[in-house]
């Protein structure tokens, strides 16, 4: 194996990595943007009013993508352990 097959390697679990956890970045990113503009134009200043609608809004997408990112996750780790025996030689 040569260092481009693990720059290669790495460069697919970081993708990977990224394409699994944007979904949930965007959706508490997008949730915490409505929730300040609305702190900001009530002028309240509650903590829990920031965090609760993330949790719910992070619960409902794993809700419906968790099987399709665990699948894809399921996916990418057989393609790895397919490729030991090519790493081993």
């Amino acid at each position: 194996m040569s260092i481009g097959d693990i720059t290669t390697l790495l460069r697919r679990g970081i993708l990977e990595v990224l394409l699994l956890a944007s979904p949930l970045l965007l959706s508490a990113l997008l949730v915490g943007l409505v929730v300040a503009i609305l702190q900001a134009t009530t002028s309240i200043q509650e903590q829990t009013l920031t965090f609760v609608p993330k949790v719910i809004a992070i619960l409902l997408v794993l809700a419906f993508l968790g099987g399709w990112m665990f699948s894809h996750l399921g996916d990418y780790t057989v393609r790895l352990f397919q490729m030991i025996p090519e790493v081993a030689r």
